[in-house]
């Protein structure tokens, strides 16, 4: 038996409960996986709300993503070793435990050079950046990008990796004690876009033109600026929805705002196979080991107090990625 964060119903932080669960031996074209970290996303607080249905029944232990170490394979796995340390971004839930069974085809292998901190502090956000910049959009140098939630896993990723490219970052944050941190960490310009116009910003910076892309992971309270900011033929890429499903897309507003495009991408379209994650993964790791992009850890709990973070993720006082200590 190994402790696990296990929901029996739909609710707040309070549903989230610490027990013990049974993980069985693998089989085949399984990895026993034995946790260090697990890392926490704003999707976790979705599925935990009933708002996201990715759970096929409950209980069932939320999170995506962790690090560990192999402790057994099942039949058929011949990439993975016992004893190696992997690092996971997985469509099923079950990361917020000690232990668990994990699909070998998901799992890869971390570099010696990348801790089991920072690995899972950026897989899932990071294989994310590496597909919003280099895919569904791949923006050039000399190009300016608005970045929503800047402060955030995703968007501390995003504005390094874009500065990386050579591409201008306009970030937005929700307070102004986070305008140090994203601009230290990759953004040209920082907004609060509770208290100033990104709209305006965006305009000013591009002298009119607006913005080639902006990468949303917001939703209704910034899409309508988000649309305004845009030049003609830009890219609106709304990959996450923190304050709530967008409205339907009405197609002539994009038409006369300058033949607009509209993507509602998520990760699991852009790792379509093993080679797609293989290569998804390997930029990453490339860019981190050149020290070009960098985890941000913003804070860290232990697995037990697995509702604490998602009060602290709620209410926005997080920075960066969020860890659960196994």
């Amino acid at each position: 038996m190994v402790k696990a964060i296990q929901i029996n119903e739909f609710g707040g932080p309070e549903v989230l409960q610490w027990v013990e669960v049974d993980v069985p031996s693998p089989g085949p074209g399984q990895l026993l996986v034995r946790h260090t970290f697990s890392g926490l996303n704003f999707i976790d607080v979705q599925v935990r709300k009933g708002s996201y249905p990715v759970l096929p029944q409950l209980p069932a232990i939320l999170g995506a993503e962790a690090s560990g170490i192999v402790e057994s394979i099942g039949e058929g796995v011949n990439n993975f070793s016992v004893g190696q340390r992997v690092v996971y971004a997985s469509t099923y839930p079950g990361a917020y435990s000690e232990s668990r069974l994990i699909n070998a085809d998901v799992a890869v292998s971390i570099p010696e050079s990348i801790s089991d901190e920072d690995a899972a502090a950026s897989f899932l956000k990071g294989c994310t950046a590496e597909y919003l910049v280099n895919r569904c959009y791949p923006v050039k140098s000399g190009e300016v990008a608005l970045v929503h939630a800047a402060a955030g896993g995703v968007g501390l990723f995003l504005c390094q990796w874009l500065k990386e490219l050579g591409v201008t970052v306009i970030g937005t944050v929700g307070s102004d004690e986070k305008k140090d941190e994203i601009l230290s960490n990759g953004a040209n310009f920082a907004v609060n876009y509770r208290s100033e116009s990104f709209k305006e910003l965006s305009l000013d910076v591009t002298e009119g033109r607006g913005v080639s892309v902006v990468y949303d992971s917001v939703g209704p309270d910034v899409y309508s600026d988000s649309i305004d900011s845009l030049r003609p033929r830009g890219y609106m890429v709304n990959f996450g929805n923190s304050s709530g499903p967008l409205e339907p897309i009405d197609p002539v507003e994009l038409n006369v705002k300058g033949s607009l495009f509209f993507t509602k991408p998520s990760m699991r379209f852009y790792q379509l196979d093993r080679k797609q994650l293989e290569e998804s993964s390997n930029r990453l790791f490339d860019v981190m080991e050149r020290k070009a992009v960098r985890a941000v850890i913003g804070q860290k709990y232990a697995l037990s107090e697995a509702h604490k973070a998602h009060i602290d993720v709620e209410a926005r006082r997080t920075i960066g990625s969020t860890l659960l200590v196994c």
